[in-house]
């Protein structure tokens, strides 16, 4: 499973979806492992950006995530 999402607290936001805190998408797929991730200048960019990625097809996704972490490891230790 793969979740797209925007967060002002990147580190917050995954200890959420780490301790199955936030019902619904991650807590049900048990999605917890962050492989990709952006820093954007804005909110209105990062949602501008979230949409952009949510519209692709799972391969364009799995592309981006090869582009930037090709053996898929949790990035969130590098935090």
């Amino acid at each position: 499973m793969l979740y797209t999402g925007v967060t002002n607290d990147l580190k917050r936001r995954i200890l959420e979806h780490k301790n199955k805190i936030i019902k619904g998408f991650t807590k049900r797929y048990n999605v917890d492992k962050l492989v990709y991730y952006e820093v954007t200048e804005s909110v209105e960019s990062a949602i501008v950006r979230e949409k952009q990625i949510k519209g692709g097809s799972r391969k364009d996704k799995i592309e981006l995530v090869n582009s930037m972490n090709t053996e898929w490891c949790d990035l969130y230790k590098e935090l």
